[in-house]
């Protein structure tokens, strides 16, 4: 008897520091370019039960991008891998972050993807936005896409396994993946933080993304293959 009563307080406690350990990880209300916590036990354990899920924080510059198949916002599985051979951006998006609109309002997303979808480049959005947060309604990411004109698909990454895998941190967070495969740019869109293109560090806007492709194109090296990301936290399941 004793046994068991030391096994039940023991049970007790471990269930408070568990409770004690989500509550310390509810978003903060500042809606600020703030690096995302780690993958959330949700997320771990939907890549450790859904088959070929890829692993969090496997997305690395100079290496394989990770695998992934997601569903588009009318249900159509979308899988990188069927993209093999072409050059594919991936544009981490969220239809109710400022930055977001402002980058592709008048800021260096607006008309990027289709003057690169000319020249054979693949373009998806990947929304990590869980359920209950900012940016997850079907009809919200459909409204987007028709204000900014995308036509491109948007993905669904409700559970953040693909977003945690590639280290999505804020939107937009913008990845180039070569026709091998290969992760060769990872950060922010550009490097003005406003999303705007009004206030570029240095004083000269670059489009980090549209220079990543135009390198790629001409046979170089990218100049600049990794930056910091600027925007939105990433609203991933608490």
């Amino acid at each position: 008897m004793r046994s068991q009563r030391q096994f039940s307080a023991g049970s007790v406690w471990a269930a408070v520091i568990v409770v004690g350990l989500a509550a310390c990880s509810r978003e903060r209300p500042n809606d600020a370019a703030m690096p995302s916590a780690p993958a959330s036990q949700g997320a771990l354990l939907a890549a450790a039960t859904t088959p070929n899920a890829p692993a969090a924080g496997s997305a690395t510059v100079g290496k394989v991008a990770p695998d992934f198949t997601l569903k588009d916002l009318d249900g159509h599985e979308v899988s990188l891998a069927s993209y093999r051979g072409k050059v594919v951006v991936l544009e981490w998006f969220n239809p109710g972050c400022p930055f977001v609109k402002a980058s592709h309002g008048k800021g260096s997303l607006k008309g990027t993807a289709k003057k690169y979808a000319a020249q054979g480049v693949v373009w998806l959005a990947v929304n990590s936005s869980s359920k209950g947060k900012q940016g997850f309604e079907p009809s919200a990411n459909s409204d987007a896409a028709k204000t900014f004109g995308m036509e491109y698909p948007i993905l669904r990454d409700e559970m953040g396994v693909v977003g945690h895998a590639y280290g999505a941190t804020n939107t937009p967070n913008m990845f180039v993946i070569d026709k091998n495969g290969v992760l060769i740019y990872a950060g922010a869109i550009d490097n003005s933080p406003d999303g705007e293109g009004e206030a570029p560090t240095g004083g000269s806007l670059v489009n980090y993304v549209a220079a990543a492709l135009d390198d790629l194109a001409a046979g170089r090296p990218v100049k600049t293959p990794v930056t910091k990301p600027y925007g939105c936290s990433v609203k991933y399941a608490s």
